[in-house]
């Protein structure tokens, strides 16, 4: 598709709470319903004994396995006006049990810009407390993993040839400098 294309209209084929499959001219793609947008949190815990990035896991049903992940949630699911920031604090104590007395906005991404119109905001998140288990809500079944940095390749290819899926943005880590 050319940007002249653009100017076509976009059209819902079908659309559930979460998610609307769309078509503009030939192209076919997913995009989230009602203006949900997605927060990623980085998160590094720096202690005494060394810095620690906090992952979560949780079974994705497109995918049939579990997943290794960055936490993350959705942004304007409990409100149409939430800011980001806000959710993304929400999203890490609920997924992972940790707060933060900072969220540093990183900016706005695309995973997967041929299939899906859904960006995501990533945050870094600053001065973690643990104040509980973690796990989600309701019945997301989220496990949470604390990890060193300098373990993290070794723990990923565990988790890979354990049968976990290892989301993309796992790439972050591995050396592209987004925990300096």
């Amino acid at each position: 598709m050319s940007e002249a294309e653009m100017t076509l209209p976009e059209e819902v084929k079908w659309q559930g709470k979460f998610i609307a499959a769309k078509q503009r001219g030939r192209w076919e793609y997913v995009g989230r319903s009602r203006g949900i947008r997605a927060a990623v949190i980085l998160a590094i815990e720096e202690t005494a004994d060394g810095r620690h990035v906090i992952l979560v896991d949780q079974f994705r049903v497109p995918l049939g396995k579990r997943c290794i992940e960055l936490p993350a949630g959705l942004v304007g699911d409990h409100g149409e006006d939430e800011d980001a920031s806000v959710a993304a604090l929400r999203e890490l104590e609920e997924e992972t049990g940790y707060s933060a007395q900072a969220m540093e906005n990183l900016g706005e991404y695309y995973s997967s810009p041929g299939m899906v119109s859904e960006s995501f905001t990533l945050f870094r998140a600053s001065g973690l407390t643990k104040i509980g288990d973690g796990g989600g809500v309701d019945d997301e079944d989220i496990r949470v993993h604390r990890v060193s940095l300098d373990a993290l390749p070794a723990f990923l290819s565990q988790k890979r040839d354990e049968g976990y899926a290892i989301d993309v943005k796992m790439l972050l880590m591995l050396g592209v400098g987004m925990v300096g």
